[in-house]
């Protein structure tokens, strides 16, 4: 069969290369592909043949190689339509399947075009080869085809490369470059993942001799890679058999101690005198499941724990479970604890072990701390050094602090009787051998033997040294350790801490806001990636003791049930007394007592918390602190604390009792103290840079520093502050004058524009309530009404309508339609009104009342302003006025009773602030006032507890300015 002088070109995408010899399938583009079956059509009686041409470098690259292969077009197949294809109707772009094979090398000039065609006749021609580099192909070729022939497991590959190395010796020298593109093309597609940089090479090589020898440093470096990767393999299985013969010996080494172990027990029952390792060996049988001495020191101190633990005991069971279940896993593997099983079960047995499983306290130096006679005085003190004021929340501590100490006491009472009666037969056998003397002498000396050896006094010091039972108190669960309930930055956790110090026990605190997860709480099952305990017992274990200080932080802000489970109710095991002496944590799946635990949960605002939840806690609710307490701690804590952080001392700065307090009142607006104590070390950092610039400027001129000489130590910081010329340059006391420039502008005024307002005199109208602030902060609030025309005469239906302003809520309104509805109907009573059944809105001239709370961007929500907003009516109505100096609090009922609201303590507080002389309470919150608010603020204010409206309102205005037509009759309705 001739072949044709002019072959078309076929481009070959990048990286593929057809090499003589070898067969190829490529996607073609619609357009060649219709070009190809063209070549079909013209040439009916043999296949057509084409110039394949593989591109230079990149796809993007449009250049092909000047070499390429001439290549029958085998088949040339349409791709079936796809289903986009079929909806679409698009037929035209399905591209073609064609199947090559390579025939001869072939080569063009570098100014060939695309366009033209190749002259298969432009071949290289074969040269003749030396027989040296035949010999060096041949002796490639066979090793690597012996070596694949070696290491391939399918019997059918075996015998192809049994052939094709037959057929290699029989070739002819001149088909030996046809034979090294074969060999390379079909040895290379199968061991290297990108060989297209070596067939390109060996394409573009036109010498029949430069391609036997390319040929042949390609397979020899072939046969070296796969010789070192077998002999590395090789490796491998031959360490693997070596840890199964060291397994297989272990087994034997366990069976003849096994044996000698049996052996030596026999002996020793026959001969009577066990010896103490045998027997200690015996004892503790249910950890030796083999005698391996590599053991490494983490496994050794795990085993060491897991022995020590109370025999029979639940959690000793588990552990020795779960320790024979990684020796086995171990000794099965050849000492491969590094497998995930080995590492799961080992991380089990660290977790398990690290926890104060024991039953036996050890910390008895903490018992001793606790029986002292001084130990509710050391406590006590420990809490007042640590916090100022808290009054009720340390007379709580102090009664767990003494239950404490009974129960320590009652237990060292119960455990010394003990003692006694297991001492008295040996008492009496003695007193009996001492009775039998025949000498009297010998026979008093011999009882006063006796009795000094049985005196409590020498029983006592091995009673308080000795390993004891854990028989404590319940711990109570304390809502928010101060404060119990209410907000942020009023000393919750540092009162936790001193809790701590006073119980001589460790601390731990746990942060639950942000908590979604249950597995958080409850641990997560081994069954899980990853897993591990959760937050109770990670705390149990840094804590190391099962009697600690638990401060569960936050507790308000637990997510929400998802679909991870609800973390607030697998906290209702854990805070349980009754519950939580099992705790079972997901991970550890063993019962662990959390009874000697103190829980103190802290929490901002109690409506988060769920019912459930909130039952098993035992409320103490803490607002905040007054503004005295404020001054207190400042001067106490935060002043020294900032001095100490700034790098300066109490000679440095001092402040002024009215620079104190304005930065207490007018700087700092919140129940606890964190922006206060922000504020005060502002001023100390201010004074610190004033203090660094009086040290450069007296280097700068004297060249020395004064030393101080009243001061102990010779701190180059301390300058004699007496010497005049250094008062100029430094002065340490902050006055009052000085803050604005020191913090800027202060933010509030501490109720002077409502001082300065109330100043003008009373007014028709306008009453001052009592208010809580959002920051816990209590306040006075003014109730302004006004009465605002309608234009309409009467009968026309207009007026006597109520209108609410202030960014008020929906409790707060009902409260003023109340006001609105007791006073219409007592109008007649009060003087408004000449009938009983007339409106006083809708006269002759009717009118609407407009009744505003200042500050309408505060939301003002609750039901306190009942009283007040019934007094503001009446005074708009009746013309009467309320003093500006009275203030006043309280909802109403509709039948004008005056029921009780909370936040007393506030609200006074911020009546006294802001001068109030007189306040209104309602008669059941008598006892707030009485428990809650200082004396010396009850000495210097008039209170006023009233049942009713009545009473309310004579308090209000004063007697006889509200004149009553008739006296109020509560009368029951008979609808």
């Amino acid at each position: 069969m001739s072949r044709p002088t002019k072959l078309a070109i076929l481009p070959l995408p990048y990286p593929l290369i057809l090499l003589p010899a070898a067969r190829l399938t490529i996607a073609l583009p619609a357009e060649v592909g219709e070009a190809l079956l063209a070549l079909f059509q013209t040439n009916d009686s043999s296949l057509p043949i084409v110039a394949a041409v593989p591109a230079v470098n990149h796809p993007a690259n449009s250049s092909l190689a000047q070499y390429g292969t001439a290549a029958r077009v085998l088949r040339l197949v349409r791709s079936p339509l796809g289903r986009n294809s079929l909806e679409s109707g698009d037929t035209q772009t399905r591209p073609f399947l064609a199947s090559l094979h390579g025939l001869t090398r072939i080569s063009y000039p570098s100014s060939f075009q695309l366009k033209d065609s190749v002259d298969s006749n432009s071949d290289v021609p074969v040269q003749v080869q030396a027989r040296e580099s035949i010999v060096k192909f041949k002796s490639a070729a066979l090793r690597i085809l012996q070596h694949m022939a070696q290491n391939s497991s399918q019997q059918g590959r075996k015998d192809a490369f049994h052939k094709i190395a037959a057929m290699l010796e029989d070739i002819k020298d001149e088909a030996d470059a046809w034979m090294a593109d074969v060999l390379v093309g079909s040895v290379l597609g199968q061991t290297v993942k990108n060989p297209s940089a070596a067939n390109e090479t060996l394409l573009s090589t036109s010498n029949s001799l430069s391609r036997l020898q390319l040929a042949t440093m390609i397979l020899t470096k072939l046969f070296t890679k796969l010789e070192v990767t077998t002999r590395i393999a090789n490796a491998v299985d031959e360490s693997l058999s070596k840890q199964q013969k060291e397994f297989f010996l272990r087994q034997q080494l366990r069976a003849i101690e096994k044996e000698l172990k049996e052996l030596q027990g026999v002996s020793n029952g026959i001969s009577g005198n066990p010896s103490p390792s045998n027997s200690i060996a015996r004892n503790s049988s249910d950890l030796d499941l083999d005698s391996n001495e590599s053991e490494d020191a983490e496994l050794m101190d795990i085993r060491r724990k897991l022995e020590a633990m109370e025999p029979g005991s639940e959690e000793r069971k588990a552990g020795v479970r779960e320790w024979r279940r990684l020796k086995r896993l171990m000794g099965t593997t050849g000492g491969g604890g590094s497998s995930v099983e080995g590492g799961v079960l080992r991380a089990w047995l660290e977790w398990f072990t690290a926890l104060p499983w024991s039953p036996v306290v050890q910390h008895s130096s903490a018992h001793s701390t606790i029986t002292t006679s001084a130990f509710l005085a050391e406590a006590r003190a420990q809490l007042d050094s640590d916090h100022y004021g808290l009054d009720k929340v340390k007379k709580r501590l102090i009664e767990y602090l003494a239950v404490v100490k009974l129960k320590e006491l009652a237990e060292l009472a119960e455990e010394r009787r003990l003692v006694l009666e297991s001492q008295k037969p040996e008492v009496a056998s003695a007193l009996e051998e001492v009775a039998g003397a025949a000498d009297p002498e010998a026979r008093e000396k011999d009882l006063q033997v006796v009795l000094h050896q049985t005196q409590p006094t020498q029983i006592q010091p091995s009673i308080e040294h000795a390993p004891r039972r854990a028989k404590g108190v319940k711990g109570p669960i304390l809502l928010q350790v101060p404060p119990f309930v209410g907000p942020p930055g009023t000393g919750k956790t540092s009162l936790g801490q001193s809790i701590a110090r006073a119980l001589n026990r460790p601390f731990q605190r746990i942060s639950l806001g942000g908590v979604r997860d249950e597995a958080e709480i409850r641990g997560h099952r081994r069954t899980y990636v990853a897993s591990g305990p959760g937050l109770i017992v990670q705390a149990l274990r840094k804590a190391g003791r099962p009697d600690f200080v638990c401060l569960l932080d936050e507790i308000d802000k637990i997510g929400n049930t998802n679909f991870h489970g609800d973390p607030g109710a697998a906290l209702l095991e854990v805070l349980d007394p009754e519950q939580n002496c099992n705790f079972n944590d997901h991970y550890i799946n063993v019962p662990i007592d959390l009874s000697q635990v103190l829980f103190i949960c802290t929490a901002n605002t109690l409506e988060t918390i769920s019912a459930p939840l909130l039952d098993r806690c035992e409320i103490v609710v803490l607002p905040g602190y007054t503004y005295d307490e404020k001054l207190h701690i400042a001067r106490k804590f935060l002043l020294p604390k900032q001095l100490k952080s700034n790098g300066l001392t109490d000679e440095h700065v001092k402040f002024t009792e009215e620079a104190l307090k304005a930065v207490a009142t007018r700087y700092t607006r919140e129940a606890g103290v964190r922006t206060l104590e922000r504020s005060i070390g502002s001023v100390v950092r201010f004074k610190a840079v004033e203090w660094a610039e009086c040290l450069d400027a007296i280097d700068a001129h004297d060249g020395k520093i004064t030393i101080n000489e009243a001061s102990s130590s010779a701190d180059l910081s301390v300058i004699n502050l007496d010497d005049s010329s250094k008062k100029a340059l430094y002065k340490p006391l902050v006055e009052e004058s000085e803050l604005e420039a020191i913090l800027g502008i202060a933010r509030w005024e501490d109720g002077e524009e409502n001082l300065a307002e109330r100043n003008r005199g009373s007014r028709r109208g306008i009453v001052y309530g009592l208010v809580v602030m959002g920051q816990g902060e209590g306040g006075i609030l003014p109730v302004e009404t006004i009465v605002v025309p309608t234009g309409n005469k009467s009968g026309s239906g207009e007026g006597g309508r109520l209108r609410l302003t202030g960014s008020l809520g929906d409790v707060i309104k009902e409260s003023g339609e109340l006001a609105l509805s007791w006073v219409k109907t007592h109008s007649y009573d009060l003087g408004i009104t000449t009938s009983p059944f007339q409106d006083p809105l809708k006269g002759l001239n009717p009118f609407d009342i407009h009744l505003h709370l200042p500050a309408g961007a505060q939301r003002k929500d609750g039901p306190s302003a009942g009283v007040a907003m019934t007094c503001a009516l009446v005074s708009l109505l009746t013309g009467a006025c309320v003093p500006t100096d009275v203030a006043m609090t309280g909802e109403i009922t509709l039948r004008g009773r005056v029921t009780p609201v909370g936040g007393i303590k506030e609200k006074v507080l911020g009546a006294h602030r802001a001068q109030i002389r007189k306040v209104i309470l309602p008669y059941a919150n008598r006892k707030d006032v009485e428990h809650d608010v200082a004396p010396e603020i009850r000495n210097v204010m008039e209170f006023v507890f009233v049942r009713n409206l009545q009473e309310a309102l004579e308090a209000a205005f004063g007697n006889g300015v509200i004149g009553w037509r008739r006296e109020l009759n509560m009368l029951e309705s008979r609808l």
